[in-house]
């Protein structure tokens, strides 16, 4: 798929061939070619059809690009090292960039989002609400662009600065979030409705008008929908004790909102009646149309990744783009009479291409990672095996192109979250390739807890961290040992955030499965997170009960957590450990890797530590991601050759 095409057929009825496997392993990459940031990523259309705009990466420089339809460059400007998070188009002449950046900000050091408004045929651009005395710092949603007499707003929640005489300002005491419309082309700003003294959630019609809103006291755990802005009729109250309910947007048809519940819901406005949006499947993301601001699709997940589309039009034409490019084609943006659109396709042979389509010409516009050829492309499958309970658990399987399924060395790579999941067709997994473009077969387990699977399957991994969750992991490793695939002798463990949990705990609360674990800005010690994440009451706001909840205990110091957290059991550990590490990291401190890399090292066990500097728990830069992919590799190689 590295040659530009261009086909033109009748009913879209496309027809591409991936070229055949390569017979033998094709030779290693080196690491510079998967660690590094995409090539182009975030590709979106304008409206009208006439623009492209997307974000490219050199190095650990990033670049905001506009062309035309013809490759023409309209706009070229430098991000820098900016860590950009989503690109949208307000109308043809403005862009907003979601941008995160880790900051302290009043005496709090975290990952904060700023909005950044680009004017496409100017190239002038300010951040919203920056510099003001009246505002935080920071923005904390974009709730889309609407057109009033001829110039563009963009409406946007965030913290109303709380100003007491003879002091500096401050942050209210809830951190609420107030709504306002800003003007694009000036940065003036003007608050639409507020949120007053609790945690707000907002639908925004296409005509700039709050058609519903939310507010949850954090600490009655109580959640009230209304109708309208503030003041307007209350629809329904619920007991939220978690905090898992969130007004998302306008639904599929006028008068409805989405709200994000177990599981996500459509609620009419008018009565308060409701149904489950979910077909059967999770949901990953919800697709609104930018430009009427419904609800035009669903991401799924599962096993597979897949798109549905409400809309006639673009489930049609999705159809049609399945037979000509496969299951994993999804529609990434599109102009507002769906005649033009950009698709995204990953998968065998395919380490990820974007294309334009114009109509019914088709033609491919970019490589997120050019230099992988498609032979180096691992074939990644859906599996499904059993627990030691019997419990049913999926799982993702990469092999290693060009090599037999027998007898392989393994990396056993579970996700973050816990509350995550990996599936086939999301998106091309760069540290699951690299693995496998080395030779190993990489095991992606979803163990229970994920998400992704229902409700109960995520409820089954509560009290289950470092139990459990822990076995449905090595679980899969013996599967795949008694099917042959494997060598379960020749076999490492390695995962980010909690992730990395489980890669210390398969050398510490586990023993005798892994030759050696690698975590990167992974979670030691229990207690700990629960006192970061939540230094006052864990049972004052939703999150905190949630953790508790999660994690099986009613306190943040509960001896139970002690036997399930690695940087206790340092003496147990039975496998050379390395511990990788960004010194920005506000989710996971890097304290935690400081304090196993202690306690291991007054054990007596072997342990090797890499700190990033100035990268986040993310891995969003360039150089440090570079260097955490080759640490890990060259780490796994020493201590499980895969030849």
């Amino acid at each position: 798929m590295r040659q530009i095409i261009f086909v033109i057929v009748a009913a879209l009825a496309l027809s591409l061939s991936a070229g055949a496997r390569a017979a033998a392993p094709p030779p290693p990459l080196g690491v510079e070619a998967y660690g590094r940031l995409p090539n182009v990523e975030l590709v979106r259309m304008s409206p009208s059809g006439e623009k492209i705009a997307y974000i490219s990466a050199s190095g650990d420089q990033r670049r905001v690009v506009v062309k035309d339809l013809a490759g023409k460059v309209l706009l070229t400007e430098d991000a820098g090292n900016l860590k950009v998070r989503e690109l949208e188009w307000a109308g043809d002449g403005h862009l907003i960039l979601t941008l995160s950046m880790t900051q302290s900000l009043i005496s709090e050091t975290g990952e904060y989002f700023h909005s950044l408004v680009v004017n496409v045929d100017t190239g002038k651009h300010f951040i919203v609400f920056y510099p003001s005395e009246e505002m935080f710092n920071a923005t904390f949603g974009y709730h889309g662009a609407i057109q009033e007499s001829g110039r563009w707003y963009g409406l946007f929640s965030g913290i109303t600065l709380h100003k007491t005489r003879g002091f500096e300002a401050s942050l209210n005491n809830e951190n609420f979030v107030d709504l306002y419309k800003v003007n694009l082309d000036n940065g003036e700003y003007v608050m639409v409705a507020p949120g007053r003294q609790f945690p707000h959630s907002w639908a925004v019609g296409a005509d700039g008008k709050v058609i519903a809103h939310s507010e949850y006291d954090r600490r009655s755990g109580q959640w009230r929908l209304s109708a309208g802005a503030e003041g307007g009729a209350t629809i329904a109250t619920l007991s939220e004790p978690y905090g898992e309910a969130e007004i998302l947007g306008p639904g599929r048809t006028p008068g409805t909102i989405v709200v994000d519940r177990t599981p996500p819901e459509e609620w009419s406005v008018a009565d308060g009646s409701h149904t489950a949006l979910s077909p059967g499947r999770a949901i990953d993301a919800f697709l609104f149309d930018p430009t009427t601001f419904r609800l035009v699709g669903l991401d799924l997940t599962g096993d597979q990744n897949d798109q549905i589309f409400f809309d006639p039009v673009l489930a049609g034409r999705l159809s049609a783009f399945r037979k000509a490019l496969g299951p994993s084609v999804s529609i990434s943006s599109w102009s507002a009479d769906f005649h033009r659109m950009v698709l995204h396709t990953v998968g065998d042979g395919d380490a990820g291409t974007f294309w334009l389509v114009d109509g019914r010409a088709v033609k491919a516009f970019a490589y997120a990672y050019p230099e992988i050829p498609d032979a180096n492309v691992g074939t990644v499958r859906a599996i499904v095996y059993k627990a030691g309970d019997g419990r049913e658990i999926h799982a993702i399987l990469t092999l290693p192109p060009g090599r037999e399924a027998k007898d392989l060395p393994v990396v056993v790579l579970p996700h973050g979250g816990p509350e995550g999941h990996d599936s086939v067709g999301a998106d091309f997994d760069w540290w699951a390739q690299a693995f496998a473009g080395h030779g190993y077969a990489v095991l992606q387990p979803n163990f229970r807890g994920s998400n992704g699977y229902g409700a109960a399957f995520r409820n089954a991994g509560f009290g289950e961290w470092g139990r459990k969750m822990q076995t449905d992991v090595s679980d899969g490793l013996a599967a795949l040992a008694r099917q042959g695939v494997v060598d379960p002798k020749r076999a490492c463990i390695v995962g980010g955030s909690y992730g990395g949990y489980a890669a210390l705990a398969g050398v510490t609360v586990q023993q005798g499965l892994y030759r050696c674990a690698v975590s990167y800005g992974g979670v030691s010690d229990l207690s700990y997170l629960l006192d970061h994440d939540f230094p006052e009451s864990s049972t004052d706001n939703g999150g905190g009960r949630y953790m508790l909840r999660f994690l099986g205990v009613t306190s943040t110091n509960a001896a139970a957590l002690r036997e399930i957290s690695p940087v206790r059991l340092a003496a147990k550990a039975d496998a050379p450990i390395l511990l990788i590490h960004g010194d920005n990291d506000t989710v996971v401190p890097i304290g935690q890797s400081r304090e196993m890399a202690a306690a291991l090292k007054r054990a007596g066990k072997p342990v090797e530590v890499v700190e990033l500097p100035g990268e986040d728990h993310w891995l969003s830069q360039d150089s440090t991601r570079k260097a955490m992919l080759a640490a890990a590799l060259a780490f796994v190689e020493r201590n499980d050759p895969p030849n």
